[in-house]
């Protein structure tokens, strides 16, 4: 019988930082079973005394934490060492050799990356992104930072808010046919970082009855016809091909991975701008 641990993940801020990390860490040991606990926020000894007080009940807990006010990270050390849990920072010796290397000492605030104006731009992204889902609002593309391109359910709409919550105006448009394209991008192709969503025809198979069993959605037999489905994908390709647009199988990768390579597209449309 396996180990199973318990992960404690501890941030002084909203803990996204920490817990991308662990998703980073844990692609790493595929056999790991785990329990998650999340504490965002902890900024004062007693609330690290009541998840110590949690920890200890566990038989193999393992703590993980971003938090940047010293005198509280060492405080949190030493008291996981007194039950012998296993505690590490994330961020210490980061930020203590940052801090060498550009002589500057760190400003130990939490929260410090996200500044008022950095919110406000990932605010304004989202408000875009859900306003231009699914092919709304095409009257203003150029406003767009990103639009991705694809058949129905190839992963659009989920990429487009993870690119939003990343600070991107990002615009996803379904491709029924090349009729479906606005002309805008068809008059200037290089205007905005278009982007195309392939997916494998199979794959694409079960994604669209998975959806249509748990919404009950009703669609005509092209919707999961195999032949009609490579018809619709080899269609949506050529017209990739013809504008000169970047294509991205997706169907072996994640929301993150997808993002991260649009994200490398736009800044070298843009660094060649």
């Amino acid at each position: 019988m396996s180990i199973i641990h318990d992960i404690y993940l501890i941030s002084d801020s909203t803990g996204e930082t920490i817990d991308r990390i662990f998703l980073a860490l844990k692609a790493q040991f595929s056999n790991i079973d785990y329990n998650h606990h999340q504490f965002s926020f902890t900024r004062t000894e007693n609330q690290i005394l009541k998840i110590l007080e949690l920890a200890k009940k566990q038989k193999e807990p393992i703590i993980l934490y971003t938090i940047v006010d010293d005198k509280l990270a060492k405080h949190l050390e030493e008291s996981s060492k007194k039950l012998n849990i296993p505690c590490f920072s994330v961020l210490g010796d980061l930020i203590s050799n940052f801090s060498k290397i550009l002589n500057q000492s760190a400003s130990h605030i939490p929260s410090g990356q996200h500044t008022f104006e950095e919110n406000s731009k990932r605010i304004e992204a989202i408000q875009f992104t859900m306003t231009h889902d699914d092919g709304k609002m095409i009257k203003d593309l150029e406003k767009a930072d990103i639009i991705l391109l694809g058949v129905s359910r190839s992963g659009k709409t989920p990429t487009s808010i993870y690119l939003a919550n990343r600070g991107y105006k990002t615009s996803n448009i379904p491709i029924i046919n090349e009729n479906s394209i606005p002309e805008v991008l068809k008059k200037n192709p290089k205007l905005i970082c278009v982007v195309g969503l392939t997916v494998e025809p199979k794959r694409l198979i079960d994604v669209r009855k998975n959806r249509m069993n748990a919404l009950k959605e009703e669609h005509g037999t092209d919707y999961t016809n195999i032949d009609k489905i490579e018809t619709e994908i080899k269609k949506a390709k050529e017209t990739f091909k013809k504008y000169q647009w970047p294509v991205i199988d997706v169907t072996r990768k994640s929301v993150e991975e997808t993002a991260a390579s649009i994200i490398k597209i736009y800044e070298i449309k843009n660094q060649n701008a």
